[in-house]
């Protein structure tokens, strides 16, 4: 198949693109290489991409309306996984602007293109912020999610209800993934565990926030990019049986669904700090912090939708994926082991 992916030079976007491309697909990547963080980590990681012959590149802003519908016009993709976002509950603080041009604006760009070129289905990252002041956990897909606590959690939610009106309008199979703290090798330096493992390798102290008293539903990056492939190839149907009269928020009579993508195995934030030292070999130097704005105390995903529809769930232990990242780290920056 002809598969478009965005943000394809993205930590995510890279390793679907990559296992896409083992399987034969032809991957159509777009990412507009922001410096929201280091622009040679994306180059790098798209360095890895386009010596593929399946592979092609196009450097693109998908706010940028008339760019994207020449490139749907151009390459008519089959199917489309969108991972080009503006990412970071902090930084949307600071820069709500750039949530609303990449996150709606981009958005409604893609699904135009979907549209118009009969797409049989759209993947998209929504991610686990959405379920923003609850306090219920684990949190489940049919829990209500109308309290976010950040601007960006309130554009993801904005793109699950503006897939909807797209599935129901025009019968645009959509399926919307949140994400739950993805990590990995090759990952994002604005990450916790990146910019942990950066400071305690330089000698420098980590902020804590919360005094440390947080859960994190970590999942590992090849279990995420195993997830994604087998729900591309399960667009979702027409529902008849939906019951309206009690909504459920996670699907639809419209060709449409909304999954959790997490490990269902909250780690408290001090055991992750000490899984950390122990790969890294060092002690952390920890400034303990209060509670940030936007931030949330815990995450806690209910995977039994994703198990029952593909039949399997992310469940590499924390441990052995922070191991695996440690490894990426020190090898990519030339740093020995001690």
């Amino acid at each position: 198949m002809k598969i478009l992916v965005t943000g394809a030079a993205g930590f995510i976007g890279m390793h679907v693109c990559e296992r896409l491309l083992a399987r034969g697909d032809e991957v159509v990547g777009v990412d507009c290489l922001n410096d929201y963080y280091d622009v040679a980590l994306k180059e790098a990681r798209l360095a890895r991409l386009t010596p593929h012959g399946n592979f092609r590149f196009h450097k693109l802003d998908i706010a940028d309306r008339t760019g994207v519908a020449a490139l749907f016009a151009a390459e008519k993709p089959q199917r489309v996984i969108n991972l080009a976002a503006q990412a970071g509950v902090r930084y949307s603080l600071k820069n709500p602007h750039a949530y609303v041009d990449s996150n709606l604006i981009g958005f409604v760009n893609i699904l135009e293109g979907c549209r118009h070129q009969g797409v049989d289905h759209l993947l998209f990252a929504s991610s686990s912020s959405v379920y923003g002041g609850n306090t219920k956990t684990p949190f489940a897909e049919s829990d209500n999610v109308d309290h976010p606590v950040s601007l960006y959690a309130a554009t993801k939610k904005a793109n699950e209800l503006m897939a909807h009106s797209y599935a129901h309008l025009y019968g645009l199979p959509v399926t919307g993934l949140r994400f739950f703290t993805v990590y990995g090798p090759w990952g994002r330096p604005d990450m916790a565990y990146y910019s942990f493992t950066q400071a305690i390798l330089a000698g420098k102290s980590i902020d804590v926030f919360n005094h440390g008293k947080m859960l994190r539903d970590f999942t590992y990056i090849d279990d995420a990019v195993e997830s994604v492939m087998r729900i591309l190839d399960l667009p979702p149907s027409l529902s008849p049986n939906f019951n309206r009269e009690v909504p459920d928020p996670a699907s639809s009579w419209a060709p449409y669904r909304v999954l959790n993508l997490g490990n269902h195995q909250p780690v408290p934030l001090m055991d992750f700090i000490a899984i950390l030292e122990l790969a890294l070999n060092r002690k952390a130097d920890m400034n303990l912090l209060p509670m940030q704005d936007g931030d949330v105390v815990a995450t806690h995903a209910d995977a039994a939708s994703l198990r029952a529809l593909i039949g399997y769930g992310p469940a590499t232990p924390l441990n052995e994926g922070i191991q695996r990242f440690v490894s990426w780290y020190r090898e990519c920056h030339g740093i020995v082991m001690p």
